[in-house]
C-alpha cells in the first residue's frame, strides 16, 4: 500500500514543508516540491499581502495546503515551531533578519528541529553591502552581467520577463540546495541554513558564456555573438503574417539543410565569413517574409534544421508534440504547465489546485499532530483582511 500511494504521489512523498508565504520564487519553489509528492503547507498571512494574483488562479500553490496564522500575534510564532517541529524543510523569503525578528529564524527553528534544513530565498543573499536593500528580478540580473547581455545592440537590454532572476536564478537553485542539504540532513542528522540569492544563481547560469568570454570566443556586448542574436543563423525572423520563426542552425549538417529548405542557396555567403553576416541576415530575413509562419513551420516540420514556430502562451498547449506529450495539463479549469522532470517509477501529478489561504487548517492539526493549529473565535475566516493588525512585508 505505502509503495502505491509513493507512486501516486511522486519521489518527495513523506517529505514535509512548511513555506512562509511569499511572492515569486519562494512560491514557485515550495511548488516544485508539492508537485514532486512533498507535503507543503503555505503558512498564510490575515489579508495575504505583497503582489498577488487571485488565489483560485494562483497554480504556484498548487499541491499544497494553506494554514492561516499572523506572525505579529503573540501566539503566531509559536504555532510556526510547531509546525516546524515535525518538518523536514523550511522555506522563506524575507529580507535578512526579518524572520529572526518574527521569531522563527534559523536559532529557534533548528532549537526546535535540529534536523531542519532552512531554506532562505532572497535577491541579494544574507549578506553583502546590498542585502538590506529591496529588490526585483530585473535588478538583480542587471548586476550579474546577465540582462546586459540580452537584445540588440544599441537598443536596450530586453526584459527576460522574470524567468531567469526569479525561477532560474533563484527558485531551482533553491530547490536544489534544500534537497542537497536534506540528503545530508538524512545522513547526519544534522540540518543547515540554505542562502539561496537570485544574484548568486543567476551568475552561476552563466558559467559556460563566463568560460568563453575567458576564452575569447565571446564578445562583451550584446548581439555579437553566436547565441544572444548576433549570428544570422541563430535568431527570430518575421514571417508574411507578423509572426516569427525562429533559427538555431548552428552545426553545419543542420545549417545545410536549413539553407536548402529555405531555398536561398544561392545567394547565401558562406556562414562563417563573419564580415558577411549582415547580407546573411538580410538574405533569410527577406525570404521568410515571402511566406506566413504556419506555411514555414510545414516546410521545417520534418526537417533537421533546427527551425520551430514561435507560439503564444496560449496557443503552445495545443501544438502536437507538446500536447502528446502531455506537457500541459488542464485541472479546476485552468490550463497549466505539468510537474517537471518525469519519473519512471514516481510519476507526479496536479493532485490539488490552488491552496486557498487557512482552508487546510483543520486537516494539517490533524495529520501533523498539531492541535495549536485550530484558531479560535478571535482569528480572522480564512483569507479576510484584518485591518486591525499588521501584515509583515518583506522590509519588517
Amino acid at each position: 500500500m505505502a509503495e502505491a500511494q509513493t507512486a501516486v504521489h511522486g519521489p518527495l512523498a513523506g517529505v514535509r514543508v512548511v513555506e512562509l508565504a511569499g511572492i515569486g520564487p519562494g512560491p514557485f519553489a515550495a511548488m516544485l516540491l508539492a508537485d514532486l509528492g512533498a507535503d507543503v503547507v503555505r503558512v498564510d498571512r490575515p489579508g495575504g499581502g505583497g503582489l498577488v494574483i487571485d488565489p483560485e488562479y494562483d497554480i504556484t500553490n498548487r499541491n499544497k495546503r494553506s494554514v492561516l496564522i499572523d506572525l505579529k500575534a503573540d501566539n503566531g510564532p509559536a504555532r510556526v515551531l510547531d509546525l516546524v517541529e515535525r518538518a523536514d524543510i523550511l522555506i522563506e523569503g524575507y529580507r535578512p533578519g526579518v524572520a529572526e525578528r518574527l521569531g522563527i529564524g534559523p536559532d529557534a527553528c533548528r532549537a526546535r528541529n535540529p534536523r531542519l534544513v532552512y531554506g532562505r530565498m532572497t535577491g541579494w543573499g544574507q549578506d553583502g553591502p546590498l542585502a538590506q536593500r529591496a529588490g526585483h528580478d530585473i535588478a538583480y540580473i542587471a548586476l550579474t552581467g546577465t540582462l546586459g547581455m540580452i537584445g540588440k545592440p544599441g537598443e536596450p537590454p530586453a526584459v527576460p520577463v522574470n524567468l531567469v532572476g526569479d525561477f532560474a536564478g533563484g527558485s531551482l537553485y533553491l530547490v536544489v540546495g534544500v534537497l542537497a542539504a536534506l540528503h545530508h540532513a538524512r545522513a547526519t542528522g544534522a540540518g543547515q541554513v540554505v542562502d539561496a540569492a537570485i544574484v548568486d544563481g543567476a551568475s552561476h547560469l552563466a558559467a559556460m558564456i563566463h568560460a568563453m568570454l575567458a576564452a575569447g570566443s565571446w564578445q562583451d556586448r550584446r548581439g555579437a555573438n553566436l547565441l544572444d542574436g548576433g549570428c544570422p543563423f541563430y535568431g527570430c525572423y518575421e514571417t508574411a503574417d507578423g509572426q516569427y520563426m525562429a533559427v538555431g542552425a548552428l552545426e553545419q549538417q543542420f545549417y545545410d539543410e536549413f539553407v536548402e529548405l529555405l531555398d536561398i542557396g544561392e545567394e547565401a555567403p558562406a556562414r562563417w565569413d563573419l564580415a558577411r553576416w549582415d547580407e546573411l541576415r538580410e538574405a533569410v530575413a527577406a525570404r521568410f517574409k515571402t511566406r506566413t509562419r504556419d506555411e514555414w513551420t510545414a516546410v521545417f516540420e520534418d526537417s533537421d534544421a533546427c527551425v520551430a514556430p514561435v507560439l503564444s502562451l496560449r496557443e503552445a498547449p495545443a501544438h502536437p508534440h507538446l500536447s502528446a506529450r502531455g506537457t500541459f495539463t488542464d485541472h479546476g479549469g485552468i490550463t497549466q504547465p505539468a510537474p517537471a522532470p518525469r519519473f519512471s517509477g514516481t510519476p507526479t501529478t496536479v493532485r490539488s489546485g490552488p491552496a486557498q489561504p487557512g482552508a487546510d487548517t483543520a486537516d494539517v492539526a490533524r495529520d501533523w499532530d498539531v492541535p495549536n493549529l485550530i484558531p479560535n473565535s478571535s482569528t480572522p475566516m480564512p483569507g479576510a483582511p484584518n485591518p486591525t493588525q499588521h501584515t509583515p512585508k518583506d522590509g519588517d
